[in-house]
């Protein structure tokens, strides 16, 4: 009785509101005029403050005087000369106050459950559905990997893999922090730079900061096809007012990726916001590449975290046909180079190295898949250990045509440092460390190396 009561109080406090103006009136619309002569009362009142100061002399507050006076002169004078207020109306007020009433009361017997008891705030609680049983999964495999990385802080994969957890499982601060760890540690591949770089973008809430943009260059550098990197430097470019350029290279990477792929929503809607600020049209999507089977990186690094048997049932069936395919289509050059990156994130190190070999054989002069080539060979390595001799190989082959790629300055410089040829690794770092932006965390790593070599 007490809480019908206490509603029956809420609905006629709600009806007076409403009900009020009826009875007193509302206050009338001024006219523009009124307004308008206020204004230029105000500006005389101006002009002799100004004339009082100094500001103007006789002649020119004269002159002023005159020409506002002129305007105000022009205002329509048969306008109202302040606010009005409208007729009062207890009929309507009464019938709407009747509408409110009825119409509530009916539609509340008509949808309304007044037996329905209450229900505590614990007990719906207690009633919510239980969390998805792969998403705790991957909460638990991020905290394994979190008491893991504790115990052993250098271990650079260990810090991509959880790098990758955390951002499936949406929290970007720690998924960034982490692609930071392994960037520092060696970990310099271009999907780990595109996803360090994705991860500063959500963190920012969709805005891509100027870190961001560097990672994403790194990435390009390695990788000139890395779909991630390509799609933000076009965000970047549309958020600093570049709307052509954006839009030109969004249509580049729709005419790159498969016509399935779920970016290309992305993308559309990219153009299509760009277009407008830009006051352009927008043009169409051009025909994506044709879809290929086998997981894509998000499947895989996803599958990665899971428990071992469940790991293997979902990956194994995608990775085998793919790679059964393209022992069909052995000139497959994106085919090989997905098969790598699936084995290399799945950690099968010696198949990934196969997989990218087959690719470097079908564009030996891709100094970008070569790069791929070499991180997949040094996946199991560590800084205090010396580089395997095929991957140096392989790394001076790319040396040969592309000498400044920061990659390679770096392990030249490490290979160089490891053999005691000092003054090599020095000249390597010092060449590198000029390239690199003065303030970044890449700068600081190359000059703390510079600085741990033994002095001449």
């Amino acid at each position: 009785m007490l809480m019908t009561l206490l509603f029956a109080a809420v609905a006629l406090a709600a009806v007076a509101i409403v009900c009020l103006p009826l009875l007193r009136g509302v206050p009338g619309v001024v006219d523009r005029g009124y307004f308008d002569r206020v204004v230029y009362r105000d500006q005389l009142k101006e002009v002799e403050r100004d004339l009082a100061r100094g500001v103007l002399d006789t002649t020119e507050a004269a002159s002023a005087r005159l020409e506002i006076q002129r305007r105000l002169l022009g205002v329509d004078v048969a306008s109202p000369a302040g606010k009005t207020w409208s007729a009062r109306s207890p009929r309507a007020a009464i019938l709407v106050a009747l509408a409110v009433v009825v119409g509530a009361t009916g539609l509340y017997y008509q949808f309304g459950a007044p037996a329905l008891p209450d229900a505590p705030f614990i007990e719906r609680v207690a009633q919510r559905t239980p969390p998805d049983s792969q998403h705790l999964a991957m909460q638990q495999a991020a905290r394994r990997l979190e008491q893991k990385l504790l115990s052993d802080p250098s271990n650079a994969e260990g810090w991509v893999l959880y790098a990758r957890t955390e951002s499936i499982l949406g929290d970007w601060q720690k998924a960034s922090a982490a692609y930071r760890h392994a960037i520092d540690l060696g970990q310099k591949a271009p999907n780990v730079y595109a996803g360090y770089g994705e991860m500063l973008v959500l963190a920012a809430d969709g805005i891509v900061p100027p870190a961001a943009e560097d990672a994403f260059r790194s990435a390009l550098a390695g990788d000139a096809r890395n779909d991630v990197a390509r799609y933000y430097l076009a965000l970047a470019d549309g958020q600093a007012g570049e709307e052509k350029q954006a839009i030109e290279k969004w249509l580049a990477l729709a005419a790159d990726i498969p016509a399935d792929a779920p970016m290309r929503d992305a993308i559309a809607r990219g153009i299509a916001e760009a277009a407008k600020a830009g006051g352009i049209p927008a043009p169409p999507l051009p025909q994506g590449a044709a879809s290929q089977p086998g997981p894509n990186a998000d499947q895989v690094a996803a599958a990665a975290q899971m428990p071992e048997a469940d790991r293997k049932d979902m990956i194994s069936g995608m990775v085998a046909k793919l790679a059964a395919r393209l022992q069909n289509a052995p000139d497959d050059l994106d085919g090989w180079l997905r098969l790598g990156r699936a084995y290399a994130v799945l950690g099968e190190t010696d198949k990934s190295v196969d997989a990218l070999d087959r690719a470097v054989k079908l564009r030996p002069d891709d100094s970008n898949i070569k790069l791929q080539a070499f991180q997949a060979m040094i996946a199991n390595w560590r800084p205090n250990q010396k580089l395997p001799p095929p991957a140096i190989a392989l790394l001076r082959q790319v040396a040969a045509t592309a000498p400044d790629q920061p990659e390679v300055l770096w392990y030249l410089g490490l290979d160089a440092a490891h053999d005691g040829h000092l003054d090599e690794a020095r000249r390597s770092w010092t060449k590198l460390l000029s390239a690199l932006p003065a303030d970044g965390e890449d700068a600081k790593l190359v000059k703390d190396a510079l600085n741990a070599l033994p002095a001449r």
